[in-house]
């Protein structure tokens, strides 16, 4: 823990590789999961290699902002009391 009560490792980063690794797995599984059933379908399989990288590169940009801590509020306390 560090001064303020926020959480890091040693590299400064918030969360830790499992707990991105965890928030990022079902949104990695969905995509693997529709490109599995795309191909099911019958569709040709060099659709899995044009589809496949997106989706890999998607989840490591979400993998990455959660671990360095971009995802979080970052305004600090704002005037916002949720009406409308």
């Amino acid at each position: 823990m560090d001064a303020d009560g926020s959480r890091t490792d040693a590299g400064g980063f918030r969360k830790g590789r499992k707990a991105a690794a965890l928030v990022v797995l079902p949104f990695v599984a969905l995509g693997v999961g529709n490109l599995l059933l795309i191909l099911q379908w019958g569709l040709d399989p060099l659709w899995g290699f044009l589809l496949l990288p997106p989706i890999l590169f998607v989840s490591v940009i979400g993998w990455i902002a959660i671990r360095g801590g971009f995802a979080e509020n970052r305004t600090g306390e704002g005037d916002y009391e949720g009406g409308v």
